[in-house]
């Protein structure tokens, strides 16, 4: 299998150090529209016959740039691993280029234009699924929301309700960590610009009375005790995609994402949206015009950089409630965590990143 990886920030890096190690991968060139950092991806990989890894230049804001490097390097797959901004013009440019085509995060929702906290407007992933048919008619596969949160935790959904209950009433994905960053009051693990989109767009929530519709964020938040050592954290609605995904294939009365941003991030968030720092509309700023959303992404750390700093573990995982297969109550959580000292030791990847990457990395593994 040959693969394009658009992106080589954290999760494109991470997932060339672990599929490095897969003999199922037969060519990956890693792409970035900064070959230097795609380079750096390359070198950090195992690459033991030499030749199977290499770098090159991409936009991944242009459709044509994708689709010529694809056709350059005989991608079978291309895996977007920029952020969700950038997923139109890598989306049609492995549909254009005829490649199977895989993201960890999907196209990007707009809230309802007169009632956004209640009613969903374009929805993640809308615009993706409305391609089906064009896609299917080509015999293309579009993978879409296979990182972990979407992907294991989806996975997660669907095997309880293949294997473990009869009946589910509710579906729960919860996230939490207790990382801490050496030298630092404020440092996402992730993506910011993909944080401030999340955190303070308008939650959805699935019934399966009212659909899908939309609340403020940081609602109804909730201890969940996460597992090994990790402990209790109060959880927050924020917007995700499984709760647009699981629905779709699992008989479900209820679905919600919570993360467990605690207090101090909550505010931070707040502030910036405050300020108006979130915003992609560029301002100009002594004749240059720039994104506030940008410059805040600018300012922080870049959290690819961030793991010989970090200390903890980090959970994501799918609490599911409902009746066994002998129609008794039952709860469980299905979860995955990583040690970032693990991570680091194995991969030099944060747990983070490392996470997100390992899902696609197994799951082409196993076409």
């Amino acid at each position: 299998m040959r693969v394009l990886v658009v992106g080589s920030g954290g999760v494109g890096s991470a997932f060339v150090a672990i599929a490095s190690h897969r003999e199922a991968y037969d060519h990956i060139t890693v792409a970035d529209i900064d070959v230097d950092k795609a380079q750096a991806a390359v070198e950090t990989a195992v690459d033991v016959e030499g030749g199977r890894i290499e770098a090159a230049f991409v936009d991944a804001s242009s459709e044509e740039s994708v689709a010529d490097l694809a056709r350059r390097c005989r991608a079978d797959v291309i895996l977007n691993a920029c952020d969700p901004r950038f997923n139109p013009p890598i989306f049609q440019g492995a549909f254009a280029a005829g490649c199977h085509y895989v993201d960890m995060a999907m196209h990007m929702s707009e809230p309802h234009p007169t009632d956004p906290y209640h009613k969903t407007g374009r929805r993640l992933g809308d615009a993706q699924f409305a391609q089906h048919p064009v896609w299917k008619n080509r015999g293309l596969m579009a993978l879409v929301g296979m990182g972990v949160e979407p992907g294991f935790s989806d996975v997660a959904a669907r095997y309880a309700s293949d294997h473990l209950f009869s009946k589910i009433e509710e579906i729960g994905v919860r996230d939490g960590a207790d990382l801490v960053v050496d030298g630092y009051d404020f440092a996402p693990t992730f993506s910011i610009w993909t944080t401030i989109e999340e955190c303070l767009n308008p939650p959805v929530i699935y019934e399966r009375e009212r659909g899908w519709f939309t609340t403020e964020p940081f609602s109804e938040p909730e201890v969940f005790t996460f597992p090994e050592g990790i402990g209790p954290l109060q959880c927050v609605n924020v917007e995700h995609e499984e709760v647009i995904l699981i629905p779709r294939w699992v008989d479900v009365e209820r679905v919600t994402f919570k993360y467990g941003l605690g207090e101090d991030f909550i505010n931070v968030l707040k502030t910036l949206k405050k300020l108006d720092l979130v915003s992609t509309e560029p301002v100009e700023v002594r004749g240059v015009k720039v994104s506030p959303r940008d410059v805040v992404a600018a300012a922080l750390p870049d959290p690819a950089e961030l793991g010989d700093k970090m200390h903890g573990r980090t959970c994501a995982g799918t609490w599911v409630k409902g009746l066994d297969n002998d129609g008794e109550p039952r709860e469980i959580y299905v979860y995955h965590v990583v040690d970032n000292a693990w991570s680091m030791k194995e991969f030099g990847h944060q747990a983070v990143v490392w996470q997100t990457a390992v899902m696609p990395a197994v799951k082409k593994r196993s076409n």
